[in-house]
Protein backbone atom coordinates (compact mmCIF):
# COMPACT_ATOMS: atom_id res chain seq x y z
CA UNK A 1 0.00 0.00 0.00
CA UNK A 2 1.43 3.84 -0.65
CA UNK A 3 3.79 1.67 -2.77
CA UNK A 4 3.89 4.76 -5.54
CA UNK A 5 5.49 7.27 -2.07
CA UNK A 6 8.86 7.54 -2.40
CA UNK A 7 10.69 5.18 0.94
CA UNK A 8 10.64 8.32 3.25
CA UNK A 9 7.34 9.86 2.96
CA UNK A 10 5.82 6.04 3.67
CA UNK A 11 8.16 6.01 6.47
CA UNK A 12 7.07 9.52 7.78
CA UNK A 13 3.50 8.43 6.68
CA UNK A 14 3.93 5.50 9.17
CA UNK A 15 5.10 7.06 11.90
CA UNK A 16 2.35 9.74 11.91
CA UNK A 17 -0.64 7.82 11.11
CA UNK A 18 -0.09 5.25 14.18
CA UNK A 19 0.06 7.79 17.19
CA UNK A 20 -2.68 9.75 15.78
CA UNK A 21 -4.87 7.23 15.37
CA UNK A 22 -4.35 5.84 18.73
CA UNK A 23 -4.71 9.89 19.88
CA UNK A 24 -7.87 10.40 18.15
CA UNK A 25 -9.19 6.96 19.96
CA UNK A 26 -8.13 7.98 23.48
CA UNK A 27 -9.70 11.62 23.45
CA UNK A 28 -12.89 10.43 22.07
CA UNK A 29 -13.03 7.81 24.38
CA UNK A 30 -12.40 9.84 27.22
CA UNK A 31 -15.11 12.16 26.15
CA UNK A 32 -17.44 9.36 26.25
CA UNK A 33 -16.81 7.74 29.15
CA UNK A 34 -16.81 11.13 30.58
CA UNK A 35 -20.72 12.34 28.96
CA UNK A 36 -21.96 8.73 30.09
CA UNK A 37 -21.31 8.89 33.38
CA UNK A 38 -23.45 11.98 33.44
CA UNK A 39 -25.98 10.43 30.93
CA UNK A 40 -26.58 7.22 32.52
CA UNK A 41 -27.42 9.62 36.24
CA UNK A 42 -29.68 11.74 34.32
CA UNK A 43 -31.64 8.81 32.85
CA UNK A 44 -31.50 7.32 36.24
CA UNK A 45 -32.98 10.53 37.50
CA UNK A 46 -35.56 10.56 34.83
CA UNK A 47 -36.87 7.11 34.79
CA UNK A 48 -36.01 6.19 31.02
CA UNK A 49 -34.18 3.28 29.29
CA UNK A 50 -30.46 2.84 29.36
CA UNK A 51 -30.77 2.48 25.12
CA UNK A 52 -31.48 6.05 25.42
CA UNK A 53 -27.60 6.87 26.70
CA UNK A 54 -26.18 5.09 24.36
CA UNK A 55 -28.55 7.25 21.15
CA UNK A 56 -27.51 10.22 22.90
CA UNK A 57 -23.85 9.31 23.02
CA UNK A 58 -24.09 8.82 19.15
CA UNK A 59 -25.61 12.15 18.19
CA UNK A 60 -22.30 13.64 20.70
CA UNK A 61 -19.88 11.65 17.98
CA UNK A 62 -19.26 14.85 15.61
CA UNK A 63 -18.59 16.91 18.28
CA UNK A 64 -15.84 14.97 20.01
CA UNK A 65 -14.69 13.67 16.72
CA UNK A 66 -14.09 17.59 15.87
CA UNK A 67 -12.41 18.41 18.95
CA UNK A 68 -10.59 15.22 18.44
CA UNK A 69 -9.40 15.11 15.21
CA UNK A 70 -7.17 18.69 15.07
CA UNK A 71 -5.41 17.03 18.66
CA UNK A 72 -4.79 13.61 16.83
CA UNK A 73 -3.19 15.49 13.71
CA UNK A 74 -1.05 17.29 16.33
CA UNK A 75 0.55 14.78 18.20
CA UNK A 76 0.47 12.33 15.80
CA UNK A 77 2.92 14.22 13.45
CA UNK A 78 4.59 15.43 16.83
CA UNK A 79 5.50 11.66 17.87
CA UNK A 80 6.39 11.20 14.19
CA UNK A 81 9.32 14.04 14.16
CA UNK A 82 9.95 13.47 17.90
CA UNK A 83 10.91 10.12 17.07
CA UNK A 84 13.26 11.49 13.99
CA UNK A 85 14.66 13.76 16.65
CA UNK A 86 15.92 11.15 19.24
CA UNK A 87 17.07 8.43 17.18
CA UNK A 88 19.34 10.67 15.24
CA UNK A 89 17.43 10.60 11.80
CA UNK A 90 16.17 13.53 11.65
CA UNK A 91 20.00 14.80 11.61
CA UNK A 92 20.90 12.26 8.72
CA UNK A 93 18.13 13.43 6.70
CA UNK A 94 18.97 17.29 6.64
CA UNK A 95 22.44 16.22 6.64
CA UNK A 96 21.77 14.82 3.07
CA UNK A 97 19.32 17.96 1.76
CA UNK A 98 15.98 17.12 2.99
CA UNK A 99 14.76 20.20 4.74
CA UNK A 100 11.52 20.33 6.60
CA UNK A 101 9.37 21.37 3.86
CA UNK A 102 10.32 17.92 2.04
CA UNK A 103 9.39 16.41 5.31
CA UNK A 104 6.29 17.86 5.64
CA UNK A 105 4.71 16.89 2.87
CA UNK A 106 3.18 13.72 3.90
CA UNK A 107 1.75 15.47 6.88
CA UNK A 108 0.56 18.40 4.59
CA UNK A 109 -1.50 15.54 2.80
CA UNK A 110 -2.67 13.95 5.92
CA UNK A 111 -3.99 17.61 7.10
CA UNK A 112 -5.90 18.04 4.11
CA UNK A 113 -7.45 15.24 4.25
CA UNK A 114 -8.46 15.54 7.78
CA UNK A 115 -9.50 19.34 7.59
CA UNK A 116 -12.52 18.20 4.48
CA UNK A 117 -13.79 15.79 7.18
CA UNK A 118 -13.88 18.36 9.57
CA UNK A 119 -15.34 20.64 7.26
CA UNK A 120 -18.02 18.25 6.59
CA UNK A 121 -18.51 17.57 10.84
CA UNK A 122 -18.61 21.31 11.74
CA UNK A 123 -20.70 22.82 8.85
CA UNK A 124 -23.64 20.19 8.30
CA UNK A 125 -23.19 17.03 10.49
CA UNK A 126 -22.84 18.51 13.72
CA UNK A 127 -25.64 21.39 13.95
CA UNK A 128 -27.72 18.45 12.71
CA UNK A 129 -26.72 16.03 15.19
CA UNK A 130 -26.83 18.55 18.03
CA UNK A 131 -30.91 18.97 17.27
CA UNK A 132 -31.41 15.44 17.57
CA UNK A 133 -29.13 15.48 20.89
CA UNK A 134 -31.60 17.98 21.76
CA UNK A 135 -34.79 15.90 20.98
CA UNK A 136 -33.71 13.21 22.38
CA UNK A 137 -33.10 14.87 25.86
CA UNK A 138 -36.96 16.61 25.53
CA UNK A 139 -38.86 13.42 24.91
CA UNK A 140 -36.65 12.22 28.24
CA UNK A 141 -37.72 14.80 30.17
CA UNK A 142 -41.11 15.69 28.68
CA UNK A 143 -42.68 11.98 29.43
CA UNK A 144 -43.31 8.96 26.64
CA UNK A 145 -44.76 6.61 29.27
CA UNK A 146 -41.59 4.40 29.35
CA UNK A 147 -39.17 7.82 31.11
CA UNK A 148 -42.48 8.74 32.62
CA UNK A 149 -43.44 6.18 35.05
CA UNK A 150 -40.51 5.72 37.91
CA UNK A 151 -39.44 2.45 39.63
CA UNK A 152 -41.18 2.17 43.37
CA UNK A 153 -43.00 6.07 43.11
CA UNK A 154 -46.89 6.83 42.51
CA UNK A 155 -47.04 7.93 38.66
CA UNK A 156 -50.56 10.09 37.66
CA UNK A 157 -51.37 9.78 34.56
CA UNK A 158 -54.54 11.53 32.88
CA UNK A 159 -55.26 12.55 35.88
CA UNK A 160 -57.32 9.79 36.17
CA UNK A 161 -55.06 6.71 37.09
CA UNK A 162 -52.44 6.27 39.77
CA UNK A 163 -49.90 3.44 38.88
CA UNK A 164 -46.76 2.53 41.47
CA UNK A 165 -44.79 -0.26 40.18
CA UNK A 166 -42.17 -2.17 42.80
CA UNK A 167 -39.71 -3.36 40.49
CA UNK A 168 -38.83 -3.81 37.04
CA UNK A 169 -36.51 -6.79 35.61
CA UNK A 170 -35.29 -7.80 31.57
CA UNK A 171 -34.86 -3.54 31.21
CA UNK A 172 -38.18 -2.85 31.86
CA UNK A 173 -40.13 -5.85 29.85
CA UNK A 174 -41.74 -7.34 32.77
CA UNK A 175 -42.80 -5.37 36.02
CA UNK A 176 -43.13 -6.88 39.08
CA UNK A 177 -45.88 -6.03 42.18
CA UNK A 178 -48.05 -3.45 40.61
CA UNK A 179 -50.54 -1.31 41.81
CA UNK A 180 -53.07 0.42 40.45
CA UNK A 181 -56.14 3.06 40.95
CA UNK A 182 -58.42 4.20 37.92
CA UNK A 183 -61.26 6.68 38.34
CA UNK A 184 -63.90 6.97 35.56
CA UNK A 185 -66.60 9.03 35.34
CA UNK A 186 -69.27 7.57 36.90
CA UNK A 187 -67.57 8.36 40.01
CA UNK A 188 -66.15 4.80 39.94
CA UNK A 189 -62.79 3.86 41.39
CA UNK A 190 -60.75 0.65 40.31
CA UNK A 191 -58.46 -0.79 42.94
CA UNK A 192 -55.83 -3.01 40.88
CA UNK A 193 -53.14 -4.99 41.96
CA UNK A 194 -51.21 -7.80 40.72
CA UNK A 195 -47.92 -9.80 40.53
CA UNK A 196 -46.64 -9.37 37.67
CA UNK A 197 -47.57 -7.04 34.38
CA UNK A 198 -45.80 -6.01 30.92
CA UNK A 199 -46.55 -2.93 28.96
CA UNK A 200 -47.99 -3.99 24.74
CA UNK A 201 -48.27 -1.47 22.11
CA UNK A 202 -51.07 -1.49 20.13
CA UNK A 203 -51.56 -1.15 16.35
CA UNK A 204 -55.13 0.58 16.25
CA UNK A 205 -54.34 3.54 18.72
CA UNK A 206 -50.29 4.79 18.86
CA UNK A 207 -52.00 7.18 21.69
CA UNK A 208 -52.79 4.45 24.30
CA UNK A 209 -51.08 0.92 25.19
CA UNK A 210 -52.04 -1.89 27.28
CA UNK A 211 -51.01 -2.87 30.54
CA UNK A 212 -51.42 -6.77 30.85
CA UNK A 213 -51.69 -7.72 34.35
CA UNK A 214 -51.01 -11.37 35.11
CA UNK A 215 -52.65 -12.87 38.93
CA UNK A 216 -54.37 -10.01 40.44
CA UNK A 217 -57.25 -8.50 42.81
CA UNK A 218 -59.86 -5.92 41.34
CA UNK A 219 -61.76 -3.93 43.80
CA UNK A 220 -64.39 -2.07 42.45
CA UNK A 221 -65.83 1.12 44.70
CA UNK A 222 -69.72 1.36 43.14
CA UNK A 223 -69.77 4.71 44.90
CA UNK A 224 -73.14 4.51 46.45
CA UNK A 225 -72.88 0.80 47.18
CA UNK A 226 -71.54 0.84 50.65
CA UNK A 227 -69.86 -3.06 49.90
CA UNK A 228 -67.35 -2.93 47.25
CA UNK A 229 -67.00 -5.76 44.50
CA UNK A 230 -63.97 -7.53 45.04
CA UNK A 231 -62.50 -9.70 41.69
CA UNK A 232 -59.46 -12.05 40.91
CA UNK A 233 -58.48 -12.47 37.26
CA UNK A 234 -55.47 -14.21 36.20
CA UNK A 235 -55.22 -11.78 32.97
CA UNK A 236 -56.62 -8.63 32.76
CA UNK A 237 -56.23 -5.85 30.38
CA UNK A 238 -55.61 -2.35 31.46
CA UNK A 239 -55.90 0.86 28.83
CA UNK A 240 -53.44 3.79 29.35
CA UNK A 241 -53.71 6.80 27.50
CA UNK A 242 -49.93 8.04 26.96
CA UNK A 243 -49.78 11.43 28.60
CA UNK A 244 -49.73 14.42 25.43
CA UNK A 245 -46.20 15.47 24.60
CA UNK A 246 -45.81 18.46 22.31
CA UNK A 247 -43.97 18.47 19.51
CA UNK A 248 -40.65 19.64 19.41
CA UNK A 249 -39.03 22.79 18.17
CA UNK A 250 -37.82 23.12 14.73
CA UNK A 251 -34.03 22.98 14.23
CA UNK A 252 -32.32 26.51 14.47
CA UNK A 253 -33.38 27.77 18.31
CA UNK A 254 -29.93 27.94 18.40
CA UNK A 255 -27.35 29.51 16.45
CA UNK A 256 -24.64 25.91 16.75
CA UNK A 257 -27.79 24.21 14.84
CA UNK A 258 -27.72 26.11 11.93
CA UNK A 259 -25.70 24.17 8.81
CA UNK A 260 -23.27 26.51 6.67
CA UNK A 261 -26.24 27.78 4.09
CA UNK A 262 -27.86 29.01 7.06
CA UNK A 263 -25.13 30.45 8.80
CA UNK A 264 -24.97 32.26 5.62
CA UNK A 265 -28.30 33.72 5.05
CA UNK A 266 -28.93 35.17 8.40
CA UNK A 267 -25.54 36.27 9.11
CA UNK A 268 -24.90 38.08 6.07
CA UNK A 269 -27.99 37.60 3.53
CA UNK A 270 -30.55 40.07 5.42
CA UNK A 271 -32.73 36.99 7.16
CA UNK A 272 -31.83 37.03 10.77
CA UNK A 273 -34.97 39.33 12.63
CA UNK A 274 -32.82 41.04 15.22
CA UNK A 275 -29.07 42.29 15.72
CA UNK A 276 -28.50 39.77 18.06
CA UNK A 277 -29.47 36.95 15.69
CA UNK A 278 -27.17 38.16 12.90
CA UNK A 279 -24.15 38.70 15.47
CA UNK A 280 -24.91 35.20 16.90
CA UNK A 281 -24.66 33.63 13.64
CA UNK A 282 -21.89 35.39 12.22
CA UNK A 283 -19.79 34.46 15.65
CA UNK A 284 -20.93 30.70 14.96
CA UNK A 285 -19.68 31.12 11.54
CA UNK A 286 -15.97 32.63 12.20
CA UNK A 287 -15.69 30.31 14.97
CA UNK A 288 -16.01 27.24 13.06
CA UNK A 289 -13.64 28.84 10.87
CA UNK A 290 -10.76 29.50 12.18
CA UNK A 291 -11.05 25.93 14.38
CA UNK A 292 -11.06 24.32 10.85
CA UNK A 293 -8.06 27.18 9.33
CA UNK A 294 -5.78 26.47 12.23
CA UNK A 295 -5.35 23.04 11.68
CA UNK A 296 -2.91 24.10 8.47
CA UNK A 297 -0.84 24.95 11.42
CA UNK A 298 -0.84 22.01 13.72
CA UNK A 299 2.15 20.36 11.54
CA UNK A 300 4.11 23.08 12.07
CA UNK A 301 3.41 23.51 15.61
CA UNK A 302 4.52 19.81 15.93
CA UNK A 303 7.32 19.88 14.22
CA UNK A 304 8.56 23.11 16.55
CA UNK A 305 7.31 21.47 20.07
CA UNK A 306 8.86 17.97 18.61
CA UNK A 307 12.38 18.56 18.90
CA UNK A 308 13.71 18.25 22.04
CA UNK A 309 17.65 19.68 23.17
CA UNK A 310 20.70 17.62 21.88
CA UNK A 311 21.42 14.98 23.87
CA UNK A 312 18.13 15.22 25.27
CA UNK A 313 14.78 13.07 25.78
CA UNK A 314 12.45 15.83 26.97
CA UNK A 315 8.43 15.32 26.41
CA UNK A 316 8.00 19.26 27.81
CA UNK A 317 7.31 19.68 24.13
CA UNK A 318 4.14 17.14 24.29
CA UNK A 319 2.70 18.95 27.22
CA UNK A 320 3.18 22.21 26.14
CA UNK A 321 1.29 21.43 22.46
CA UNK A 322 -1.65 19.86 24.36
CA UNK A 323 -2.22 23.12 26.94
CA UNK A 324 -1.87 25.49 23.84
CA UNK A 325 -4.33 23.48 21.62
CA UNK A 326 -7.15 23.38 24.52
CA UNK A 327 -5.49 27.31 25.99
CA UNK A 328 -6.66 28.37 22.37
CA UNK A 329 -9.96 26.90 22.00
CA UNK A 330 -11.31 27.95 25.38
CA UNK A 331 -10.22 31.33 24.08
CA UNK A 332 -12.11 31.03 20.90
CA UNK A 333 -15.46 29.87 22.75
CA UNK A 334 -14.96 32.73 24.99
CA UNK A 335 -14.65 34.94 21.97
CA UNK A 336 -17.70 33.36 20.36
CA UNK A 337 -19.88 33.79 23.04
CA UNK A 338 -18.67 37.75 24.20
CA UNK A 339 -19.54 38.46 20.08
CA UNK A 340 -22.65 36.65 20.41
CA UNK A 341 -23.96 38.92 22.70
CA UNK A 342 -22.88 42.06 20.02
CA UNK A 343 -20.38 43.67 21.98
CA UNK A 344 -17.65 43.03 19.84
CA UNK A 345 -17.35 42.33 15.58
CA UNK A 346 -17.47 39.14 15.74
CA UNK A 347 -14.93 38.91 12.77
CA UNK A 348 -12.42 40.97 15.41
CA UNK A 349 -13.02 38.71 18.17
CA UNK A 350 -12.02 35.51 16.48
CA UNK A 351 -9.71 36.44 13.98
CA UNK A 352 -7.65 38.40 16.31
CA UNK A 353 -6.54 35.61 18.75
CA UNK A 354 -6.28 33.30 15.54
CA UNK A 355 -3.56 36.02 14.03
CA UNK A 356 -1.59 35.97 17.51
CA UNK A 357 -1.52 32.58 17.53
CA UNK A 358 -0.65 31.68 14.02
CA UNK A 359 2.49 34.36 14.55
CA UNK A 360 3.78 32.98 17.81
CA UNK A 361 3.55 29.01 15.98
CA UNK A 362 5.28 30.55 12.52
CA UNK A 363 7.92 32.10 14.37
CA UNK A 364 8.43 28.92 17.02
CA UNK A 365 8.44 27.06 13.83
CA UNK A 366 11.24 29.50 12.29
CA UNK A 367 13.28 29.34 15.30
CA UNK A 368 13.68 25.08 14.70
CA UNK A 369 13.62 25.16 11.06
CA UNK A 370 16.14 28.02 10.00
CA UNK A 371 17.79 29.16 13.27
CA UNK A 372 21.15 26.97 13.88
CA UNK A 373 20.64 25.24 17.53
CA UNK A 374 17.54 27.59 17.71
CA UNK A 375 15.13 25.98 19.94
CA UNK A 376 11.43 26.98 20.14
CA UNK A 377 10.83 26.48 24.26
CA UNK A 378 14.73 26.36 24.99
CA UNK A 379 13.91 28.62 28.23
CA UNK A 380 11.14 26.39 29.47
CA UNK A 381 13.63 23.30 28.60
CA UNK A 382 16.42 24.62 30.72
CA UNK A 383 13.72 25.86 33.79
CA UNK A 384 12.05 22.32 33.75
CA UNK A 385 15.81 20.84 33.66
CA UNK A 386 17.05 23.12 36.35
CA UNK A 387 13.81 22.49 38.30
CA UNK A 388 14.23 18.18 37.84
CA UNK A 389 17.60 18.50 38.95
CA UNK A 390 17.06 20.16 42.26
CA UNK A 391 14.01 17.72 42.53
CA UNK A 392 16.14 14.44 42.04
CA UNK A 393 18.86 16.09 44.32
CA UNK A 394 16.26 16.15 46.57
CA UNK A 395 14.59 12.55 46.60
CA UNK A 396 18.16 10.79 46.00
CA UNK A 397 18.84 8.24 48.61
CA UNK A 398 22.04 8.87 50.66
CA UNK A 399 24.13 6.23 50.88
CA UNK A 400 24.06 5.00 54.26
CA UNK A 401 26.88 5.81 57.31
CA UNK A 402 29.77 3.23 57.81
CA UNK A 403 29.18 1.39 61.00
CA UNK A 404 32.07 1.85 64.01
CA UNK A 405 33.61 -1.24 64.10
CA UNK A 406 33.38 -3.00 67.63
CA UNK A 407 36.93 -3.92 69.34
CA UNK A 408 37.77 -6.97 70.42
CA UNK A 409 36.85 -8.73 73.44
CA UNK A 410 40.03 -8.96 75.86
Amino acid sequence: MFKFLPAIDRYILRLTIVPMAGVFVLAASLLILDKMLRLLDFVAVEGGPVGVVFKMLATMMPEYASLAIPLGLLLGVLMAFRKLATSSELDVMRAVGQGYGRLLRVPYAITMVLVAVNVALVFYVQPVSRYWYERLDYELRSGALGASIKVGEFTTLKDRMALRIERSEDDGRRLIGIFARVANEKGQVLSISANEGAFLATSDNPDTIILRLTDGIIVQDMGNTSTPRVLSFTRHDLPIDLPAVERFRARGDEQREYILPELLRIGWGGEAETRTEQAGSQASFNFRLVEVVMMFLMPLLAVALAIPPKRSTSALGVFVSIVMVVAYHKINQYAEDYATLGRVDPTLALWVPFALFAALIIWMYYRVAYVPGGQAIGALEAAFSKIGKRVRKLFRRRPPGRQPELAPAE
